[in-house]
């Protein structure tokens, strides 16, 4: 993935997929310049995804406290609620000291979720290439195999 324009800062997330003991888990650190769809495409690489299904942030918004969905939307795919464009939305916008945490979900069918953590935001270390996965434990349960449950 190129890493888009200059930046400064990375982001460090801790991303916990739900309802799966012991804990499935990676941390990774993304430009602060990343949109929704960037931090998706981290997410992917990290848990070992294919990114055959579709995904969908849910944060509170800063500015209201109330609940948003961000997306890319699906033509194939009707939803109820009104959801912002995931390719536009910057994570700088959404996350901070005071709004560390959103849901993560993917594939609507088998329901991954996961729980993105805002751990520390750091500077910029030369000679790193971003994103970068740096810890992590177990391994990602396959596509398909009918979520939590199913595993």
């Amino acid at each position: 993935m190129k890493v888009k324009g200059n930046f400064k800062q990375v982001y460090q997330f801790k991303i916990t997929l739900r309802g799966i003991r012991p804990p499935i888990w990676r941390r990774v650190q993304v430009p602060e310049t990343y949109t929704f769809w960037d931090l998706h495409v981290a997410i992917q690489d990290a848990m070992g995804w294919t990114d055959t299904h579709l995904h969908m942030f849910r944060i509170a918004d800063p500015r209201t406290g109330l609940e948003t969905t961000i997306e890319i939307p699906d033509e194939d795919f009707d939803s109820t609620t009104e959801t912002l464009f995931g390719r536009e939305e910057r994570i700088i916008d959404w996350f901070s000291p005071k709004s560390r945490s959103a849901d993560y979900i993917y594939d609507f069918g088998d329901n991954w979720g996961h729980k993105v953590e805002l751990e520390k935001i750091l500077p910029k270390e030369e000679g790193v290439k971003y994103p970068i996965c740096i810890a992590g434990r177990r391994a990602c349960p396959p596509e398909d195999c009918g979520g939590d449950y199913g595993y």
